[in-house]
């Protein structure tokens, strides 16, 4: 079968990679209907960690977004995306339960899972409550390398997945780790340890390979890709899909995807990246550095901050290397959210106070304790695992007790009685008042991009506050706008 198909990601991994979830509603209504008349398989939206963003920093009502897009885009599955340890903390089960089943209210249809370690226990109850919400589940097969992460790991990982009666497996390389001679022999072995239950490829371009990854799993058997709409492709983003589709279609195979629909679709979110001075996504230059510590990108920027803030920039390179030994004393943890963050974090601390594991982390403690996963706890080095369970901040946190609320007490806790569940998880994630500052900021600001140049810059200049008129004047052509107030 030569048919090659899509996911698109252009409204969540797209942006969250390029944009850091800045995407504003008004940003995405006026090209959804665009994007659903493309045959995508699917379009991913976003997920709980957009709560907060959408709240506190752009004011924004998430689940309003939602219902606007899905009264926008009626072909096309709509599908989020959220992991058993959301960011830097680990919520409550019902917190989950209570997204999924609000989510699946609004209209989407998949939900797309992972846990950092590839737990197949912690797989297990997330896709028991997607189906009950009446989400299709698919399974996260969370790429890394390392000398245990072999061929035969992610093939036993894709059976224990399939064990579980689940929509899809996705393999996952969110660091863009992936190269073409790995793509060779890892895709064959995970197709046919899943047998008939479909595979998709979801990689990254950091490291600047990530479409020709594409290209060998397509050559490989697998015919579903996910892909986003440049500008919101390429760099640290997922690779293009007019790239993708015309290399595949080059070398004979059938692309299911009209690209007619989406090319003003590119057109319109570069006019967007120009107007407020957003990223616009790049294919980077090859570094190996990058296999080698594994840190994703953003947090290397964030590592500078903290090296910079006491005057040892110069020590990035360091830390990096650092960073490598410690992932190895960890037990090779995936370099993903908030793993990535834990080893990262460590690696700065022992190069800043120049001594290793002399200061530490209460999630280093964590980790060394199992809260964040029973396999890190086993695999890590045992001299360095002692060395942090010595100390008296461990003998604390171990006898603190990791909060599991109930549905029931989520409810009287956040809401109380006549609150919506949506409302209840906003104020979980953000606090009411930051809710009710959302609320006061009024409607979401709509974005009517044009591609006509004088007409953007009049909408431009009308946004400037200082000016009451603005006088236009080409050869016997004039133009005046008056700023008038209405009563």
């Amino acid at each position: 079968m030569n048919d090659v198909r899509f996911v698109d990601t252009t409204l969540r991994d797209g942006q969250q990679s390029l944009w850091a979830y800045g995407m504003r509603t008004g940003m995405m209504l006026p090209v959804a209907a665009q994007l659903d008349q493309a045959g995508f398989e699917a379009i991913e939206l976003g997920g709980p960690v957009e709560l907060n963003k959408c709240v506190r920093e752009l004011r924004e009502n998430p689940w309003d977004r939602y219902r606007l897009l899905v009264a926008q885009i009626r072909k096309t599955p709509l599908r989020l995306i959220h992991g058993t340890r959301s960011g830097f903390a680990i919520y409550p089960h019902a917190v989950h339960q209570l997204y999924d089943q609000c989510i699946a209210a609004i209209g989407l249809k998949q939900v797309r899972i992972s846990d950092s370690w590839n737990d197949s226990a912690d797989w297990q109850w997330r896709v028991k409550q997607a189906r009950k919400a009446g989400l299709e589940p698919i399974i996260n097969l969370i790429y890394t390398v390392s000398p245990r992460h072999t061929d035969d790991y992610y093939a036993q990982k894709a059976r224990e997945a399939i064990r579980l009666n689940v929509f899809r497996l996705c393999l996952k390389d969110p660091g863009g780790l992936l190269t073409p001679e790995r793509t060779k022999t890892l895709v064959p072995a995970v197709l046919n340890a899943a047998n008939t239950t479909p595979v998709e490829l979801h990689t990254h371009c950091t490291t600047g390979l990530g479409s020709l990854c594409c290209l060998e799993a397509i050559q490989g058997g697998m015919n579903s890709i996910n892909t986003a709409i440049p500008p919101l492709a390429d760099g640290s983003s997922n690779p293009s899909i007019f790239n993708v589709a015309a290399n595949a279609r080059a070398m004979g195979y059938q692309p299911i995807v009209d690209e007619e629909p989406i090319r003003p679709v590119a057109k319109h979110f570069t006019t967007i990246a120009k107007q407020e001075n957003l990223p616009i996504g790049e294919t980077p230059e090859y570094d190996y550095a990058q296999y080698v510590h594994q840190i994703p990108g953003g947090m290397i920027s964030n590592l500078r901050y903290q090296l910079r803030r006491v005057g040892m920039e110069d020590k990035i390179e360091q830390t990096l290397e650092e960073a490598a030994r410690v992932r190895a004393e960890f037990g090779y943890p995936i370099m993903v959210t908030p793993l990535s963050q834990f080893v990262g974090s460590q690696a700065a601390i022992n190069v800043i106070v120049g001594e290793r594991y002399k200061e530490i982390t209460d999630q280093t403690i964590q980790y060394a304790l199992g809260v964040w996963g029973k396999e890190g706890a086993a695999l890590m080095d045992t001299n360095i695992k002692d060395k942090i369970l010595k100390r008296a901040r461990a003998r604390e946190i171990a006898e603190a007790e990791t909060p599991q609320a109930s549905l029931k007490e989520l409810r009287e806790k956040f809401g109380g009685q006549g609150v919506a569940d949506e409302e209840i998880l906003m104020r979980f994630f953000t606090g009411k008042e930051e809710v009710d500052k959302m609320r006061a900021a009024g409607p979401a600001q709509m974005y009517t991009v044009t591609q006509n140049p004088l007409l953007n810059l009049i909408e431009e200049l009308a946004k400037q506050p200082n000016h009451n008129s603005i006088y236009f004047r080409k050869g016997d052509l004039s133009i005046r706008l008056v700023r008038r107030r209405m009563s």
